[in-house]
């Protein structure tokens, strides 16, 4: 048999999945606004943008109302707290994505279209670790056993997504036609889709010792 943490509650469990599903459309909403604005395609950029903003409001409202019930129904009380943790903590990789999209709209970089392929490799390695933490937290809540199948490529799509950025970094700077202050603020973009996975696997490192908790 399965261990579950949350038991019986299929109301909840599926609230839960529907949270975590908007979490892993937001990365798509995320990707497909990024490849946008890099083709130039404003319209679809900003269409994509309004969607994660939407999409962001309906997960805060769930998150919200999960937290409730836990509260009001008293369930799973020895492990609410990292339950609740959990889900705020999977609730920033939502609100990056957001604020992404949002810096792209508000700061309109000029990023070279010999950068777009390693931006877009970026972004892919980015979506690739909060996918698997996504899976990680799906197990987490209906089989904790198989949490550690996805946990561990949390941590590999991280390092890949580190690579990436050194590479870009690289190329940004050693481009002789780009002024110091025009690198320096592709170089921040970077920093901020890289910084999507880190706190990616910041939520991996802290749901493993959720389950390691919960096997003692």
């Amino acid at each position: 048999m399965p261990f579950k943490i949350i038991k019986r509650e299929i109301t909840i469990e599926k609230q839960i999945d529907d949270f975590l599903d908007k979490t892993s459309e937001s990365g798509l909403l995320y990707k497909h606004g990024v490849d946008a604005y890099l083709q130039g395609k404003i319209e679809i950029f900003k269409s994509k943008h309004a969607a994660i903003v939407e999409l962001e409001h309906k997960a805060d409202s769930l998150r919200r109302t999960v937290e409730e019930q836990l509260y009001s129904q008293t369930l799973i009380p020895e492990s609410r707290g990292d339950v609740l943790e959990l889900l705020e903590n999977i609730d920033q990789l939502l609100d990056r994505f957001k604020g992404a999209l949002w810096r792209l709209d508000i700061e309109c970089p000029v990023i070279p279209s010999a950068f777009h392929t390693d931006f877009m490799e970026l972004v892919s390695y980015v979506l690739e670790a909060v996918e698997a933490i996504i899976r990680s937290s799906r197990a987490f809540f209906k089989n904790i056993n198989e949490v550690a199948d996805h946990l561990h490529k949390v941590s590999f799509w991280e390092t890949e997504c580190d690579k990436v950025t050194t590479r870009l970094q690289k190329v940004i700077f050693r481009t002789e036609d780009l002024t110091l202050s025009q690198k320096m603020h592709i170089r921040d973009f970077v920093r901020h889709m890289d910084k999507i996975a880190d706190v990616a696997e910041d939520v991996a490192d802290r749901l493993a010792i959720y389950v390691i908790k919960r096997s003692l």
